[in-house]
């Protein structure tokens, strides 16, 4: 019998004290600890923040409030961000815009996985002619590239924010079903789901109990990075006009109604609401890059 040393019976006795951590709370940790999901946290933190407070902060009536006599005036004391063309704060604009563009994104993005992830599991749990219909369906929406399919959807049924949010989810459901789907396929040949199977459990309790959660992390991954994704989407769809209408902030807008003010030197019109689209997309890129590198088994450290 090999002799045990005191420091291996110290090691032993503390693996046993210590208490068992959940996968989530471990995530959280190392999550904690990235550089990049830090930096792409505080900035969806701070503009969060913006669009929480600035109702409360400063109450905004997108219809009145303009004053011709401070028409695109440049940055100063009395409005940080100066004024556009018909005299508004941008700074305020561009608070009050946050509330539908990172509205407009988490919405679109969340009806869209939640209807991609069910279609794709169900296809890929069910196989045969269901599976081919939906996949077909699938690769005939991601044929078209999706900005262009937004502006189809949009231009049938009106521009307007509702069918803007619409028309982003439409074209960003066929990536959530096709990771769904091959997350089905391949989880339902493990043997915990062969062990289900045979002991009578349905399919859409396995589907529920054993594959979805299972399926979470890169589906959360692909989330964060679709929100980005949206993000963009809406503010284009703002710039042709086919997004929020006027005279509600939106920063798609904003760059559409500054873009022709900057020949004549109102730089900060067309700046200010680009930097505001760029850095909210940066801080769900962040997250999502961070989220994958935690999230991903094959690169943890």
């Amino acid at each position: 019998m090999n002799d045990i040393t005191f420091d291996e019976i110290s090691q032993r006795a503390e693996a046993i004290t210590t208490p068992v951590r959940s996968p989530w709370a471990v995530v959280l940790r190392r999550l904690a600890r990235h550089r990049s999901a830090q930096m792409g946290s505080v900035l969806i933190l701070f503009f969060v923040l913006v669009a929480v407070l600035a109702p409360i902060v400063y109450p905004y009536n997108a219809i009145v409030d303009s004053n011709p006599v401070n028409r695109l005036k440049p940055p100063s004391a009395a409005h940080l961000f100066g004024t556009d063309s018909l005299g508004r704060d941008i700074l305020v604009r561009i608070a009050h815009g946050a509330r539908i563009s990172l509205g407009v994104g988490v919405l679109s993005v969340l009806l869209a996985a939640v209807v991609g992830v069910l279609l794709g599991l169900i296809a890929g749990q069910a196989g045969g002619w269901l599976d081919n219909l939906l996949m077909r369906g699938m690769d005939i929406l991601m044929a078209v590239p999706d900005l262009l399919l937004a502006i189809v959807i949009v231009a049938i049924r009106g521009p307007g924010l509702g069918n803007a949010l619409l028309a982003i989810s439409v074209v960003t459901v066929p990536g959530y079903a096709r990771l769904a789907r091959s997350m089905a396929i391949s989880l339902r040949e493990n043997d915990f789901i062969m062990a289900a199977r045979s002991l009578g459990v349905s399919t859409s309790e396995i589907l529920r109990t054993h594959i979805l959660p299972n399926s979470l992390s890169p589906i959360i991954v692909q989330f964060t990075l679709g929100v980005a994704s949206a993000i963009l989407e809406m503010a284009a769809l703002g710039f042709l006009g086919l997004g929020q209408q006027p005279p509600w902030p939106e920063w798609g807008a904003m760059l559409s109604d500054s873009a022709k003010f900057l020949g004549a030197g109102a730089w900060w019109a067309l700046t200010f609401p680009g930097l505001a689209i760029m850095l909210s997309v940066l801080g769900f890129n962040l997250l999502g890059d961070g989220l994958r590198d935690v999230l991903d088994p094959r690169l943890k450290r």
